[in-house]
């Protein structure tokens, strides 16, 4: 296998990914059922914000925090969610690439979660 070199490799991690995520029964429904992802709009900002943290080239422009607190404002995202959400993460970058870029996939993703994690439940503890 080859490791993540590319904005197409960014696109195939991320489709792959968020397909398991649309049928995933312990997930899904945050994006499906409460966010209402519009997977049209969603899909290119995570092409952006994978590839500013995996290579380096900044085009994403955002702030993940603030589009998950409405979500965890209607329904907790617990960490168990974002270990299961990891989980899939690191099996669908393991199922495709192998290398250096690969495994800071994993480990962004790992630390991602964790702080998201701990993010939402220090907010469902505010309300």
């Amino acid at each position: 296998m080859k490791d993540l070199e590319t904005r197409a490799d960014i696109e195939l991690l991320v489709n792959t990914f968020y397909g398991k995520i649309q049928k995933d029964e312990t997930i899904g429904y945050f994006f499906n059922d409460v966010a209402l992802v519009d997977w049209s709009i969603h899909l290119p900002k995570m092409y952006q914000f994978w590839e500013t943290l995996l290579f380096g080239k900044v085009s994403y422009k955002g702030n993940p925090m603030s589009a998950h607190f409405p979500v965890n404002a209607k329904v907790a995202i617990e960490k168990h969610h974002f270990q299961h959400w990891l989980q899939l993460w690191t099996e669908t970058v393991e199922e495709l690439f192998a290398g250096e870029i690969a495994e800071m996939a994993v480990y962004k993703a790992r630390n991602i979660s964790q702080l998201m994690a701990h993010k939402m439940a220090v907010a469902k503890k505010l309300e």
